[in-house]
């Protein structure tokens, strides 16, 4: 299995990728090849599985491998997988990252330990956290900043940790002022920062982008729009990057703010992508209204995923 390190530093547009169920909540990974292809066919210069909007927290130990294992396989090289390892556990997150290492991923995505509303450790146990996990691998490790963790992670500690954690180099970063944060720890970090990526589906993606970000991990839906935005951009013409971020704007915040997770699997699912958009329970299905609003706005957009499996 390639492990891409010829193509560093990674760049572009890397959506998280959906896991797909049946209509009873089981594994379809059929329906899962045809979910990653449909996302390279779009555009997406990486992907990232078992990732928050990938349902990983639902996912049993047995079934997150399955999935890895599916989509390395099914991927074969054609672009970086990112696979996200996160876990309490500094041991536990070893291994999940040795092991996606060893099939073929190109980085692995991982958040600071925490566990529930109160379970949390010390700055000290943080660092120590990713050096251990960075010591059984040689692939990049991205650190995901994001509120769900409810755990706060400064800049000087970040770019402390970039420079002096070997494998530590990507940063996810999706706080509140997140183009902020970027600003601030690109100056902080250096050279050691080699991936200052945007996240939260994109929604601050021009301001993100302004601040230096090189990457941007959306849902997995329209990678087709999302780099509409980011290829004018790098290649110099912010007028038109802002023009597309106008247009793509209403589709973004819809999936973020009305729609969650569950947007990815419902534009799949009207595109014939995958033959069901369940989420697994406790998890609500989306709302007919929602849905009817999500299809709506996307339809003006003619993304592929509307059309892919037609």
């Amino acid at each position: 299995m390639p492990t891409f390190t010829a193509a560093r530093p990674f760049k572009g547009v890397f959506p998280v990728a959906p896991t797909v169920f049946d209509a009873a909540g089981a594994l379809d990974l059929d329906g899962q090849k045809r979910a990653i292809d449909c996302m390279i066919d779009a555009g997406s210069h990486g992907i990232c599985i078992l990732a928050n909007f990938s349902e990983q927290f639902v996912l049993t130990d047995d079934e997150r491998d399955r999935v890895m294992v599916t989509v390395l396989e099914h991927v074969a090289g054609r672009v970086p997988v990112i696979v996200t390892t996160t876990h309490f556990s500094t041991a536990v997150c070893a291994e999940r990252s040795r092991r996606a290492q060893d099939l073929g991923a190109a980085m692995v995505m991982v958040m600071p330990p925490y566990h529930g509303a109160t379970f949390r450790v010390p700055e000290a146990s943080i660092y120590d956290f990713y050096r251990g996990v960075s010591d059984a691998i040689s692939i990049p490790i991205m650190v995901q900043d994001a509120p769900v963790a409810g755990t706060p992670l400064s800049v000087p500690f970040l770019a402390r940790m970039a420079k002096e954690i070997g494998n530590l180099a990507y940063f996810k970063i999706e706080v509140p002022q997140a183009a902020a944060k970027l600003r601030a720890l690109i100056e902080a970090g250096g050279e050691a920062i080699e991936g200052p990526w945007d996240g939260e589906e994109a929604i601050t993606l021009m301001a993100d982008l302004d601040a230096g970000a090189t990457g941007a991990m959306t849902g997995g839906a329209y990678a087709d729009g999302i780099r509409q935005v980011t290829d004018p951009y790098f290649a110099g013409d912010r007028e038109a990057a802002m023009d597309a971020y106008q247009r793509w704007l209403p589709l973004i915040n819809y999936e973020n703010r009305q729609c969650g997770l569950a947007a990815c699997k419902a534009l799949m699912q009207e595109g014939g992508v995958i033959a069901h958009e369940t989420v697994r329970a406790p998890l609500p299905p989306m709302h007919p209204a929602t849905r009817a609003g999500l299809i709506e706005i996307a339809q003006r957009l003619d993304p592929v995923v509307l059309r892919w499996g037609k």
